[in-house]
């Protein structure tokens, strides 16, 4: 692991200095070296770390990666059935990959080599079982040298990061600060007033987190008066912000430059962007930003053409952060390769460079001969006055093949159809508009909490009273 050289030199130089704080419980510098040099020698050759957020977990996570040894964290809230069948298959991989000669796992709390796999990503598939990659040291370390210089983290930073470590974007930003010899904060589980006491008493400068998170602690914030006023930026991952959103967190934390990117567990950062205090957003685009340092995106179609400037194909890129492949699950489409151009199957287009996302290939709708991608429906209702939430999808049509069905869950009061065409009117081409919209009581989510678009279809089709037609 490419942070464990770097613990080591700030442990030197700064050994009192916090490194992890866990809901007010501090590790130093020196502290963490000294904690986790002591668990390596007995650490196993691989380390399925299931832990709830806790000082002890960024000294398990250390220690568990020291030398060649590999280390897969697991979320402690899955079904114990599931993680011990995860645990199996993981041994039983490894041990059929293993090499001829033993690994130097070693006693000390050291890098090993940076070709070498440290980490086994578990990300979620089609199935109940998640599928199971690879990482190399060598990867991470481009990918921290990528991210400090795109985020500008420096070592006076202290980073909050409000949600699970179990989660890949706040287990990377733990290791991230760890490299860059930042303050690491975190929650044992996240709680607004939790959080707001971090943001006060702590010094937080700096939030990584995702956008449910970001809207609950900048409306609950200018509500409750809580100062932001310190936070100079806010990375954002997992989807884009809606315009709700981005406006009560530039008013709550206005000396914040607000950053969003597009990447994927398997390919590391690909684009993002950053909206500095006083810039005026662009609302309801799908524009995600230029590349990422370090890599180069190209659009191509499914024979690895490329594609001009407009033409929308498979989002491609060249990186060295791009993972080692899978242990199981991949099923020929999930992360392919282009002679060494990488995609996870998400569709998009380049214009000037700049990457416009308009989501997965199975989430399109073809209507009278056109593509509308759910995401850009979504992201253009997103950005009308009243909408807290908007969600799109495909609705079997014997004239058009499809047609576009939209459902919103206000923010105040009721929303009218007139309302919503009007919004969207100057943002969506008139073949890309929603032909019905329906007021939602609430968003529909699958049983792990993900927006479901078949979900929304079954409510419209059964008349479900959470999803009421607007005339």
């Amino acid at each position: 692991m490419p942070f464990l050289d770097r613990l080591q030199r700030w442990a030197d130089e700064r050994p009192d200095g916090t490194a992890v704080a866990v809901a007010g419980r501090r590790l130093s510098w020196a502290g963490l070296r000294d904690a986790a040099a002591a668990l390596v020698p007995e650490a196993a050759p691989v380390t399925v770390l299931s832990e709830k957020n806790s000082p002890h977990f960024a000294v398990r996570f250390a220690a568990a990666v020291a030398g060649e040894r590999q280390c897969a964290v697991l979320d402690p809230a899955w079904p114990q059935q599931l993680q011990d069948g995860i645990a199996a298959r993981i041994a039983e991989r490894i041990a059929q990959a293993a090499p001829a000669a033993p690994a130097a796992h070693g006693t000390e709390l050291r890098d090993g080599p940076p070709g070498t796999p440290f980490l086994i990503g578990l990300t979620s598939g089609t199935t109940s079982v998640p599928k199971a990659f690879t990482r190399s040291r060598r990867s991470w370390q481009q990918s921290f040298e990528a991210s400090i210089e795109f985020f500008g983290l420096t070592p006076e930073d202290r980073t909050l990061t409000p949600g699970p470590l179990a989660s890949s974007l706040n287990l990377y930003a733990l290791a991230e600060c760890l490299y860059a010899g930042a303050e690491f904060h975190t929650l044992e589980h996240f709680d607004v007033g939790d959080a707001h006491a971090a943001v006060s008493h702590d010094g937080i400068t700096r939030l990584v987190l995702v956008p449910t998170m970001l809207r609950l602690l900048s409306e609950r914030g200018l509500t409750g008066g809580v100062d932001a006023s310190g936070i100079r930026s806010i990375v954002c991952a997992g989807s884009k912000l809606d315009a709700r959103t981005l406006e009560a967190a530039r008013r709550w934390a206005p000396n914040a430059t607000i950053y969003e990117y597009y990447g994927a567990s398997e390919i590391s950062f690909v684009a993002g962007a950053g909206l500095r205090p006083g810039e005026a957003p662009k609302l309801g685009g799908t524009g995600i930003g230029g590349p990422f340092p370090g890599v180069e995106i190209r659009i191509l179609d499914d024979a690895g053409t490329e594609l001009p400037d407009g033409s929308d194909g498979n989002v491609c890129i060249r990186s060295g952060m791009v993972s080692e492949g899978y242990l199981w699950g991949d099923d020929g489409q999930a992360l392919r390769c282009f002679d060494g151009w990488f995609t996870v199957g998400d569709q998009g287009y380049l214009s000037a460079g700049v990457l416009y996302l308009l989501g997965r290939r199975s989430d399109m709708i073809l209507t009278a001969g056109t593509n509308v991608y759910p995401h850009e429906v979504e992201l253009a209702l997103a950005s009308v006055p009243g909408v807290a939430a908007a969600v799109a999808a495909g609705m079997p049509d014997g004239l058009r093949g499809q047609r576009v069905v939209a459902g919103v869950v206000p923010s105040h009061g009721a929303v009218t159809a007139t309302q919503l065409k009007a919004g969207v009117e100057d943002v969506l081409a008139r073949n890309k508009r929603p032909l019905e919209y329906y007021a939602l009581a609430e968003l529909p989510v699958t049983d792990r909490g993900k927006v479901s678009r078949q979900l929304l279809l079954d409510w419209i089709d059964r008349h479900d009273p959470r999803a009421r037609r607007l005339a």
